[in-house]
């Protein structure tokens, strides 16, 4: 069961990192290890303070390694000389901090954020350091940095986070959530699949996916080593794929191996598109019911009140929902109900998008243009999903053709039948890779363009914790190069992920 604090992000808390000048070296280096704090830095985020270990970096002219933090403060002459550009990199980072800090006497302080469950373990990591984390209150009119839940180190369970982090990439191209907003990471990875797989109902071609799901698992190919956190991603989309196929009847085409269980694309068009229409207004609905949440948490009833993606553009779809009811059923009580809800939310609407503008007759001629646009966009987004059922006929005439191509050449002897062979094979992988490119294009569009606007009416600030690996050297750093294996261990132990 999913529970209540996966559907949002996770909670941040402000915090101060506190030391002593000479303890505040250490602070820093177990808080880098850690990785779960996002520290403030001088100059809006800006690299500001160059220091030595910077400007040797600089005069060394090599291609960085990935940056490292030695335990104990190195001898930077000798990190140069060594060609420790790795180390060099993390000091240079480190003394972008030091500079970064606000002194007061012999004490120095950062600020930043820490996700909540973390305040407690990284203030005892860095009291051992003489360094204290003291639990700010968050400035007004500043929203904590954005990690997604799932993302951080104590996932609720091994499969789910599995499946989440193949699902961020759809959130995460779009933009960051922003911190007040519900996290919609699962819903969106759902309706995706969903949707792909009314356009790419084949089973066959569905089976295929998974396949190719399994082997990104299995980290097959090893130029597809990158991707293989994406195989639950590609597996869900190859099931819904499968189990649209079995419903269509369609097994690399219209082959007869499968019966028809729901309907045949090619011969109910029309019911295929009702069917993708009405999932689209349903989509729409809960799109607007999340986009009221979001409106609500961000800035209190008024804002979920008047936003048009909000209570007043919810009324709105509704209204015009239950009109086109009544241009379908025929009963006039669905005309009037629904345009007196429709005149409603039109109302909201207009209050706060004339609230947003300069006033007087100008800001009536701008309200007036943007309200005629949200009602032209709501038609507009509940057509649009009229493609799920364009492209799921494209991919079944593209079966159709290639199978009776293939029944056609088979009947001419053995040469037909080598031929037969070679269009099945040749058709159903262009029609493959052709219809997977299309549908996932599609699916993404919808969920962006028709879904996700009604969700965001912003953008977030990401997580960026600071966390770099440390060396214990168990010696100084001298210039006789790189420590070996058994002169340093290198520790990995994030508490956070970016």
């Amino acid at each position: 069961m999913l529970r209540a604090e996966t559907a949002v992000p996770v909670r941040m808390r402000r915090v101060a990192v506190v030391a002593p000048d000479k303890a505040l070296r250490e602070s820093l280096v177990r808080i880098a290890e850690a990785g779960c704090v996002d520290i403030d830095l001088a100059g809006d985020g800006g690299p500001d303070v160059r220091g030595s270990a910077a400007t040797r970096l600089q005069r060394l002219r090599t291609e960085s390694a990935q940056p490292a933090l030695s335990e104990a403060p190195p001898d930077l002459d000798a990190l140069e000389r060594a060609g420790r550009t790795d180390l060099l990199a993390g000091e240079a980072q480190l003394e972008e901090r030091l500079g970064s800090a606000v002194r007061h006497g012999t004490v120095a302080a950062l600020a930043g954020w820490c996700p909540e469950t973390e305040v407690g373990p990284m203030a005892a990591r860095i009291a051992a350091a003489g360094g204290a984390l003291v639990p700010l209150r968050a400035p007004r009119g500043v929203d904590p940095p954005t990690l997604l839940t799932g993302a951080d180190a104590s996932p609720p369970a091994y499969a789910a986070r599995t499946v989440r982090r193949s699902f961020t990439p759809l959130v995460s191209t779009y933009g960051t959530v922003p911190y007040a907003d519900l996290d919609p990471t699962m819903a969106a990875g759902t309706v995706y699949v969903v949707m792909f797989g009314l356009m790419f109902g084949d089973a066959g071609h569905g089976l295929l996916l998974v396949a190719i799901a399994f082997l990104l698992r299995a980290g097959r190919p090893r130029r597809a080593a990158a991707l293989r956190p994406l195989w639950p991603f590609v597996a869900g989309a190859g099931l819904a794929a499968t189990l649209a196929g079995v419903a269509y009847g369609e097994f690399f085409g219209p082959t007869g191996v499968l019966p028809v269980l729901w309907l045949e694309p090619l011969e109910e068009p029309m019911r295929l598109l009702a069917t993708a229409v009405g999932l689209g207004a349903v989509l729409l609905a809960l799109a607007y019911a999340a986009g009221i949440v979001n409106r609500w948490r961000e800035g209190g009833p008024a804002a979920a009140l008047y936003a048009t993606t909000g209570i007043a553009g919810a009324a709105l779809f509704l209204g015009l929902a239950v009109v086109a009811g009544y241009a379908w059923l025929g009963q006039a009580v669905y005309g009037f109900v629904g345009s007196v809800i429709a005149a409603v939310g039109l109302a909201l609407a207009g209050v706060g998008l004339f609230a947003t503008t300069a006033g007087g007759p100008a800001g009536a001629v701008q309200t007036g243009i943007q309200l005629f646009d949200a009602v032209v966009r709501i038609g507009s987004n509940v057509v649009s999903f009229a493609r799920l059922a364009a492209f799921g006929l494209t991919h079944a005439a593209l079966g159709a053709i290639v199978w009776d191509g293939t029944t056609a050449l088979a009947g001419r002897g053995p040469v037909g039948v080598v031929a037969a062979v070679l269009v099945f094979l040749l058709g159903n992988a262009l029609a493959f890779a052709l219809e997977a490119l299309v549908a996932g294009v599609q699916a993404l569009r919808l969920e962006f363009y028709e879904l996700f606007s009604r969700l965001f009416e912003g953008e977030g600030r990401p997580f960026r914790p600071w966390h770099l690996p440390v060396e214990h050297l168990t010696g100084p750093v001298v210039d006789a190069g790189p420590p070996s294996a058994g002169e340093a261990a290198i520790s990995h132990a994030p508490a956070g992920e970016e």
